[in-house]
């Protein structure tokens, strides 16, 4: 048996869900090693060793896998974001889906055939630049220079990186002007160790169909120092045409917490929103959107379009439906409904996301769409009990688009027992998905159609999309 700080061989055989090549030795033993692809054959170094498993770090790559390929950033191996970049495209795109069937095996138990699961590929001309969000944080770097980047796996160690390729081109030029102008006017970057400065990240969104840029510092203050100077340097900067600076605003976060944003965002030049437009796949249907800071919104815009497109389809709705979208943030996916039913209800944990739904609803002309702010588990039950002999109270389709953790019990629960026809179920977390699919498929449900779409290229994190229908056996 390899025993720690040895050097050993093996052949990487599976992936991770979180990206590293799994690989046996001779004795059976099963190793975990990042940066390292289906295929590869490699030296490693044992840095941690179980009982039945062990971590080692990549020493060298004795024969290459037929699957790799040179990654396009220079920091693909240090950052945490990129774990894919190393694999060809095709590589990816055959690890998540197995990914999604075996999360839907082994956790649900569901017995889905390979050619029944539909995965969305993205368009091979947007595997690149295609996030629409950027969240970069700032501090020092090993030599004590203010820097901004992204963390290194499991970390809270900065790796430099002033150019994601990931992200839209405009980050660059607004990124180097952030860090120019806390060296001008002397703004410290906050120090988790002492609770000290003032910086602590800096969030930039951009429409891809309207070319609005919002660009929204978190800061450890209850206000922007320099405020002035900062709109003023930013109003200057040459953006690639057809973009433009349309908010900034500020986060305070002054809490020692991992949550990036604080509570509210202040508003000191422009809107306190970007607006972006989003198209129905196949059809002249489109919906424009206002964004604020707090706001979720899916990062890939096309790929977004093909996974929302798709929920619609498996909603199935002629025109007399009632609907509840669960965990709606800006009504994305709730005014599409609205517009192809009788009445949607919305449900969002976020005030500013639930303020963004209703004036969306507003200036597309959809007036059968209602919102309530609150978390889906406890807003759900409540409405139904007061409402229960109302139309709403018993749905024809419930959608849930819930985080990674996936839904409460408790919210499953009501579902339930609204007992509606259809349930579509968005997911970012295929395990999650799969836990809370076995729930409802126990309680009178049955999955008929599914769909993965990658949402995410060069990283190992996939959206599903769901159809199930009530078979009446609970």
């Amino acid at each position: 048996m390899t025993l720690k700080n040895e050097i050993f061989k093996v052949k990487i055989t599976d992936m991770s869900d979180e990206g590293a090549g799994i690989g046996k030795t001779e004795d059976g033993f099963t190793w975990f090693i990042k940066n390292t692809v289906i295929g590869d054959t490699v030296e490693a170094l044992a840095m941690k060793v179980k009982k039945n498993y062990g971590f080692g770090r990549l020493v060298k790559i004795i024969e290459p896998s037929p699957e790799r390929v040179e990654p396009f950033c220079r920091i693909a191996g240090r950052c945490g974001g990129c774990q894919l970049q190393a694999m060809s495209y095709e590589a990816q795109f055959a690890f998540k889906k197995r990914k999604v069937l075996n999360n839907l095996s082994r956790i649900g138990g569901f017995d889905i055939p390979e050619e029944e699961l539909e995965i969305l590929p993205a368009d091979k001309d947007k595997l690149l630049r295609y996030r629409n969000k950027a969240q970069f944080p700032i501090g020092r770097n090993k030599e004590g220079q203010v820097t901004a980047g992204f963390y290194a796996g499991r970390t809270h160690s900065i790796i430099s990186c002033d150019d994601c390729l990931l992200g839209v081109p405009e980050n660059k030029c607004i990124l180097e002007y952030v860090l120019s102008w806390m060296k001008r006017y002397k703004i410290e970057p906050y120090d988790e160790a002492t609770g000290k400065g003032v910086m602590r990240h800096l969030l930039i969104r951009k429409g891809f169909n309207t070319g609005e840029i919002m660009v929204c510092p978190v800061i450890n203050s209850k206000k922007l120092p320099c405020e002035k100077e900062f709109v003023d340097g930013l109003l200057k900067l040459s953006m690639p045409e057809g973009a433009h600076i349309a908010c900034v605003s500020y986060s305070s976060n002054m809490e020692n917490t991992n949550v990036i944003m604080g509570k509210e965002a202040v508003n000191i030049f422009g809107r306190p929103y970007i607006e972006d437009v989003i198209r129905r796949e196949g059809t002249n249907e489109n919906i424009r959107f206002r964004i604020s800071p707090l706001s979720f919104y899916q990062v890939n815009p096309a790929q977004m379009e093909k996974l929302y497109s798709r929920a619609l389809d498996y909603a199935g709705l002629t025109g007399k439906e009632t609907v509840w979208d669960l965990y709606c943030g800006t009504g994305t996916i709730s005014l599409f409904l609205a517009r192809n039913a009788k009445k949607a209800y919305g449900v969002e944990i976020i005030p500013q996301a639930i303020e963004n739904a209703r004036e969306n609803a507003r200036i597309n002309g959809i007036e059968n769409a209602e919102f309530f702010v609150g978390k889906a588990e406890e807003v759900l039950p409540e409405w139904y009990e007061k409402n229960r002999d109302s139309e709403g109270a018993h749905p024809d389709v419930i959608v849930v688009d819930p985080p990674r953790k996936g839904c409460d019990e408790q919210c499953l629960e009501t579902i339930v027992r609204m007992s509606p026809e259809r349930v579509v179920y968005v997911s970012c977390d295929s395990a999650t998905l799969a836990r809370d699919l076995r729930y409802l498929c126990d309680r009178g449900y049955e999955i008929k159609k599914a769909t993965a779409c990658d949402m995410f290229p060069m990283t190992v994190h996939c959206e599903c999309v769901v159809r199930l229908e009530r078979n009446g056996k609970y």
